[in-house]
């Protein structure tokens, strides 16, 4: 099975997406991504029809913008993107840093399409005032604007109308599940990158994380293991 994704994304599960599905439950009404990133999971998930609804949170503002663009305004994101990528022309490296620039000054969701489909290797880095600062790659242009379109319709169909995006802490998300949800976690973990990493836009306490874990089970929620 193809599964589409909108970009490129460090640490993305999309690989490991049918190892970690045989863990998921099969009468779980609802996958809840609390550090969702680029929805590989759900995304899979939704392709192979397991759940009827989900819930797409990451404390990065713009990155969850993206994301609820991605699923509903696919078409308008789409002509955003080609108009942005056929801007791309004499001086390629010069433009990214334009983009860069704008998206660090105003946050636009959209221009961060851009940058992660042009950034190297798609590895994420963010400055200590939280400003993305990663480089373009300089062998490739990014994503074409056909394929680009194709795969954010095609994401668009998968969950438009069964999907909640937000932008909240983890503990938030964690206090508001069901019993019927299952939480797929994929967090930036102490011990690999502590509290403050380049790689992510917030990092987390690991004791926060494993005191919430107890709260779910307290609560009979379900989660398995990333």
């Amino acid at each position: 099975m193809i599964v589409p994704q909108p970009f490129q994304y460090q640490g993305s599960k999309r690989a490991l997406a049918c190892l970690i599905l045989q863990y998921l439950p099969e009468n779980a009404t609802r996958l809840v991504e609390p550090f969702c990133g680029s929805a590989a999971l759900s995304i899979a998930t939704a392709a192979r029809g397991r759940v009827k609804e989900f819930w797409l949170n990451d404390f990065n503002a713009p990155l969850a913008k993206l994301l609820s663009l991605i699923v509903n305004s696919p078409k308008e994101l789409g002509k955003f993107y080609e108009e942005l990528w056929r801007d791309d022309h004499a001086d390629a490296l010069e433009h990214y840093y334009q983009v860069r620039e704008s998206f660090n000054r105003t946050q636009d969701a959209r221009l961060l399409l851009y940058l992660l489909a042009r950034c190297v290797k798609g590895a994420v880095r963010y400055n200590g005032e939280g400003l993305f600062n990663q480089s373009p790659d300089k062998r490739r242009l990014g994503t074409q604007p056909e394929t680009m379109k194709a795969n954010i319709n095609a994401i668009s169909a998968l969950l438009r109308g069964k999907t909640i995006v937000s932008s909240l802490s983890f503990e938030n998300v964690l206090a508001n599940v069901r019993t019927d949800d299952v939480v797929y976690m994929d967090p930036p973990y102490q011990g690999v990158c502590g509290e403050r990493d380049s790689r992510y836009f917030s990092g987390i306490s690991f004791d926060d994380f494993a005191a919430q874990l107890a709260v779910l089970n307290l609560k009979n929620v379900r989660y398995p293991p990333s």
